[in-house]
C-alpha cells in the first residue's frame, strides 16, 4: 500500500470540500433536497453525459413529480419519457422500484443505503449517492469518476473490474466518505474526476489533492488506471417492416427484457432481408412486395446495430404472427409510446418515402 495512502482523511476531506463549494457546477438536481428527485437524476446519470440528463430531468420530474405518481404510470408512459435516453433497463428498474416504494414505504424513499438496495435497480453505487445525498448517509460511492480519482491518488494498480482493485477503492472510499457533510464530499469526488481529474489531459495543477497524489508524485498519471479492455462489439443485422394502412404504421412490442426491452419498434426479424419479413405475416405478402427504404445504424454498448427499412405491402386481412401485443398507430401517438432513436430513425425513412411517393 502506497505511502500516500496514510494521508490524513481530514485534510483530504477539508481540501476536496473546499474546492467543492468554489467550483461546483450549477446543475438543477443539486438545487432539490427532494430524495426522489435526487433518486431519478442518479439513475439518469448512469452511462450518460450530464449536458443529455438536464432537460430529460426536468421533463421526466414535471411528469412523475414523486415516487407515487411514477409507480402509477404505465410502463409506456414512463419509457416514452425515457425514449432517446437510451440503457431502458434504468427506466424499466426506476418503475418497478416506484411501485416497491409506493407498496412498502408509503411513497418516501427508505433513508438507508441497507434497506435503498432491496429496490430494484439499486446496486452498491446508487444507494450510496441517494442515501448519503438525500439522507445525509455516510455511504461510499465508486463510480468511474472516483475510480479513476483515488487511483491516481493512492497509485492503486490493477484494471477496471479486478476485484482486488474494486475492494481497494471502496474501502478507501468508505474511509473518506467519514465525517461532515457526506452527500457533499461524494459529489465533489464525482466533481473532481468529471471536470479536473479527467481520463486524458487530466488538469493537475487545479486538482486540491495534488500534493498528496501518488501517481503524480511518481510521473504516472497518464498510466492510472489501465483502460479497461473492450470486446469487439458484435454485429446485429435487422431487418424491419414499415407497413401502413390508413395513415397509421404497425408497431410491435419487444420482450420486457433485453435489448430495448418493453418498447415498441417495427416488425423485424434478425438477419435476412424484405423477404424474411413475410414469414411475421398471416397471410404473407406476396413475394417481391418488400421495398428497401433505407439502413439505420447506431453503435450500442455491446453491439454494432444495422436495420434495413423494407416497406412492406400487406393484404387486407394481414396479422402479426406473434407478437407481445402490436398496433397500428398515428404519428402523433408516438410521443406515448416507448420507441427508441433507431426505431424513430426508421419510421423517419418511411415517412419520406411516403412523401415522395404522393409528391408533397
Amino acid at each position: 500500500m502506497s505511502d500516500h495512502t496514510g494521508t490524513r482523511t481530514g485534510e483530504l476531506r477539508s481540501a476536496l470540500l473546499a474546492w467543492f463549494d468554489r467550483h461546483q457546477r450549477d446543475l438543477p438536481w443539486r438545487r432539490t433536497r427532494d430524495p426522489y428527485a435526487i433518486w431519478v437524476s442518479e439513475v439518469m446519470l448512469q452511462q450518460t453525459q450530464v449536458s443529455r440528463v438536464e432537460g430529460y430531468w426536468t421533463r421526466f420530474l414535471h411528469r412523475f413529480p414523486t415516487a407515487r405518481a411514477l409507480a402509477e404510470a404505465p410502463l409506456d408512459g414512463v419509457l416514452a419519457a425515457w425514449s432517446g435516453l437510451g440503457y431502458y433497463s434504468r427506466a424499466r428498474n426506476l418503475h418497478r422500484a416506484a411501485k416497491q416504494i409506493s407498496a412498502e414505504h408509503g411513497g418516501q424513499l427508505p433513508r438507508t443505503s441497507e434497506q435503498l438496495r432491496a429496490l430494484a435497480g439499486f446496486g452498491r453505487y446508487t444507494a450510496g449517492a441517494v442515501a448519503s445525498i438525500a439522507f445525509g448517509e455516510a455511504a461510499p460511492v465508486v463510480d468511474g469518476n472516483v475510480a479513476r480519482v483515488l487511483s491516481r491518488l493512492d497509485a492503486i494498480e490493477g484494471a477496471p473490474g479486478d476485484r482486488a482493485r474494486e475492494a481497494r477503492l471502496w474501502d478507501r472510499a468508505g474511509e473518506l466518505v467519514q465525517g461532515e457533510r457526506p452527500g457533499d464530499f461524494n459529489q465533489a469526488l464525482m466533481e473532481l474526476g468529471a471536470t479536473v481529474c479527467r481520463p486524458v489531459a487530466p488538469t493537475c495543477l487545479l486538482c486540491p489533492w495534488r500534493d498528496a497524489c501518488a501517481a503524480r508524485a511518481q510521473g504516472r498519471v497518464e498510466e492510472l488506471p489501465p483502460p479497461r479492455a473492450r470486446p469487439k462489439k458484435a454485429r446485429l443485422d435487422v431487418a424491419a417492416a414499415w407497413c401502413e394502412r390508413g395513415g397509421r404504421i404497425l408497431l410491435a412490442r419487444r420482450p420486457g427484457s433485453g435489448l430495448f426491452g418493453g418498447l415498441w419498434e417495427l416488425p423485424s426479424v434478425e438477419g435476412g432481408d424484405g423477404e424474411a419479413l413475410r414469414a411475421l405475416f398471416e397471410p404473407p405478402p406476396p413475394a417481391g412486395a418488400g421495398k428497401h427504404l433505407g439502413t439505420v445504424r447506431r453503435t450500442l454498448t455491446h453491439r454494432e446495430l444495422r436495420i434495413d427499412v423494407y416497406a412492406l405491402r400487406l393484404p387486407a386481412r394481414s396479422v402479426l404472427r406473434e407478437s407481445d401485443g402490436a398496433r397500428w398507430v398515428r404519428p402523433g401517438e408516438l410521443d406515448a409510446l416507448g420507441v427508441s432513436s433507431a426505431t424513430r430513425r426508421a419510421l423517419e425513412l418511411g415517412d419520406a418515402a411516403r412523401e415522395r411517393s404522393t409528391g408533397r
